[in-house]
């Protein structure tokens, strides 16, 4: 898998917290519309 800028990314399902609540979610479902992805890998955690 390669992830270029310019391009579409990959489809790829997580957990996330979203409206008090976590859950499942799939790139798939906001496709197009805007999209602003973020992740910490190295929260929460003593690095």
């Amino acid at each position: 898998m390669s992830v270029r800028v310019g391009k579409p990314a990959p489809e790829f399902s997580a957990r996330a917290y979203h409206e008090g609540r976590a859950k499942d979610i799939n790139l798939s479902d906001y496709r197009g519309k805007w999209v602003m992805l973020c992740f910490y890998p190295g929260d929460f955690t003593f690095v």
